[in-house]
């Protein structure tokens, strides 16, 4: 069922300088309600913590989906996605993904060598590992949110700028690309909010129904955090929108009424 896919677009599509710049701090936590058409489906959550890998500082990001309501009696989801992230170059150390969709299992999980730009994938499910080499810089499903969140400089982007990074998932490497629309103003839970729309270049095929299924909106602060995003299934259509937030680093910009 498409609708399986909320938190895979939440996450590889939520966008957003320097470390000291950075948009986001430990403490972050973000909360999001998905819909499948007029049905509320799912909800999934983003939490920003501190960890250590070989003795040294890292953030640690935790994400979790699953269904609610109807959709988790018939088509039960429970997803998890970690990511261990240098901030000093914001690339990930560590990712894993844990995830049960109706009954289609992954457990995955990936350890980075940038100096190699290679990593292991050791597939928990089946007991296997193997090596792989992935393009320089290259991110994973999660860090690619915090790496253009602390990037994508605001003040400059020009609509029609197109955004490219390297993504390294599962087992092979992806092109990702998102093309910046323009600024918009939209009502959300808090009130109005000034944002940046964009329009990631996805797949089409099994999940999305063209390369252009996708549009985004983030806050157009220094957050740079997602407050909705609109897909365009195969089946049907998928709408995701921010409920709660707290532990941000700067201030939420809302436009009084």
């Amino acid at each position: 069922m498409k609708k399986s896919y909320f938190l895979t677009i939440v996450f590889i599509l939520s966008l957003t300088a320097t470390y000291a710049q950075s948009a986001y701090q430990a403490g972050e936590d973000l909360k999001f309600k998905i819909k499948y058409g007029w049905f509320k489906a799912s909800e999934a959550t983003l939490k920003v913590k501190k960890a250590e890998i070989d003795n040294k500082e890292v953030l640690f990001v935790d994400g979790f989906g699953k269904s609610t309501g109807l959709l988790d009696i018939f088509f039960k989801v429970r997803d998890e996605y970690k990511s261990y992230i240098d901030p000093e170059t914001d690339l990930p150390q560590i990712f894993v993904r844990k995830i049960n969709e109706g009954g289609h299992i992954k457990d995955k999980k990936l350890v980075f060598n940038h100096d190699s730009n290679s990593v292991k994938v050791y597939d928990r499910k089946h007991n296997t590992s193997n090596h792989f080499s992935f393009k320089e810089g290259s991110q994973d499903m999660i860090s690619v949110l915090y790496y253009l969140r602390n990037t994508v400089d605001r003040k400059k982007i020009k609509a029609g700028d197109v955004i490219k990074v390297n993504l390294f998932f599962d087992e092979e490497n992806f092109p990702f690309q998102v093309k910046f629309l323009g600024r918009e103003k939209i009502s959300t839970d808090f009130g109005k909010v000034p944002t940046l729309k964009f329009r990631p270049y996805v797949m089409a095929g099994r999940v999305f129904e063209e390369k252009e299924s996708l549009t985004m909106w983030i806050t157009d602060d220094k957050n740079k955090i997602p407050v909705k995003i609109e897909a365009k299934l195969a089946v049907g259509s998928l709408t995701a929108k921010l409920t709660e937030f707290r532990g941000l680093k700067h201030s939420f910009r809302i436009i009084p009424d």
